[in-house]
């Protein structure tokens, strides 16, 4: 088995969130991976604190999850995922079909088509970006969009999670600044008395800012831009602590794509904002991360080579095996797992 062609088992898709289960949020279970001995462990995410050191640094990412499903009015079933919003003001959407109780990639949408959406709004299908998949789009909604999804959206959710859930349940307690289709769930598990222990162990947390769109895209889709912001403090006490031989531990795939959008060939990082596209493959490496902590992704998905890249063929390959042996839990209500160097 390789991580890119592994078959995942469907029992082991999390239908729910942990407090459904009965844990707590930071109940889930932690699976460790060591690049420079090719061990693995098996934990609890409330062990985060002691398997990490002083000096090491957390990079979080701040973003927020928007309610950005919205439902297509009078069609039956056909709803609309606000994705990413463009620096032109264009939005990509993508469009989805009723399938039981969730939904399914739509493929009828037509460039010029104009669709009408609750309270007024609408949204019109400019030019296709991804074939079968994304859209660029103009949004006419008579409100700022964040206030027209909190008005008539809900949390986007996939076959796997077969009821709603509030939209709490898809925040991290880093969120400050709403903005994401789909919750950085990498975070996920982190709560106020984790937070408090790493601080008390000398560990760093320092924020950046990545609006991640809808499911990440299968390695061969064509990478779409996301807003990021690295702030200036969070470049300076990043260099600082690679200085001194700590450790930058990225939570999430989005916080390594924000990073290293920011960092020099030469591992530098500085202040910076936009919109990235950035892939981190093998091939590109990554110049400013250490670590990741992150969720348990599909088969196929571009984030697996992001993954490749920190932890190298072997080690993802084992960690994945036992994964499965072990019966973690997959998507943003399962399990998760840390690379360390």
């Amino acid at each position: 088995m390789t991580a890119t062609t592994f078959t995942l088992p469907a029992e082991l898709e999390a239908h729910e969130p942990p407090e459904a289960r009965g844990l707590a949020r930071d109940g889930v279970r932690l699976l460790v991976g060591e690049v420079s001995t090719g061990a693995t462990a098996h934990h609890r995410f409330t062990d985060l604190p002691r398997l990490l050191r002083a000096g090491d640094v957390l990079v979080v990412n701040t973003s927020g999850t928007l309610p950005a499903a919205v439902p297509v009015a009078g069609s039956a079933g056909l709803t609309v995922h606000f994705s990413t919003e463009l620096a032109r003001g264009e939005w990509l959407v993508e469009l989805r079909a009723a399938a039981g109780k969730a939904t399914r990639p739509y493929d009828g949408g037509v460039a010029g088509q104009r669709y009408a959406l609750p309270g007024g709004g609408s949204v019109l299908l400019r030019e296709e970006y991804s074939r079968g998949r994304l859209w660029t789009a103009t949004v006419d909604l008579g409100a700022p969009v964040q206030r027209y999804l909190a008005a008539y959206g809900q949390p986007i959710r996939y076959a796997y999670v077969p009821r709603p859930w509030p939209l709490t349940y898809y925040q991290t307690v880093f969120a400050n600044e709403p903005g994401s289709a789909e919750m950085p769930s990498a975070a996920r598990p982190f709560s106020e008395r984790v937070v408090t222990r790493l601080v008390a162990a000398g560990v760093l947390l320092v924020p950046v800012l990545l609006h991640t769109g809808v499911a990440s895209p299968e390695a061969h889709e064509r990478p779409y831009p996301e807003r990021f912001v690295v702030p200036r403090t969070t470049a300076r006490l990043v260099n600082q602590a690679r200085a001194d031989g700590g450790r930058v531990i990225a939570v999430g795939t989005t916080a390594v794509r924000a990073l290293e959008s920011a960092t020099a060939v030469d591992g530098v990082v500085s202040a910076a904002s936009g919109w990235t596209d950035l892939v981190v493959t093998p091939e590109r490496g990554v110049r400013a991360v250490d670590g990741l902590l992150t969720g348990f992704h599909e088969p196929a998905a571009s984030h697996l080579d992001l993954l490749e890249t920190v932890a190298g063929r072997p080690l993802l390959d084992r960690m994945y095996a036992e994964a499965i042996g072990a019966r973690y839990l997959w998507h943003e209500f399962g399990d998760v797992n840390l690379i360390l160097p």
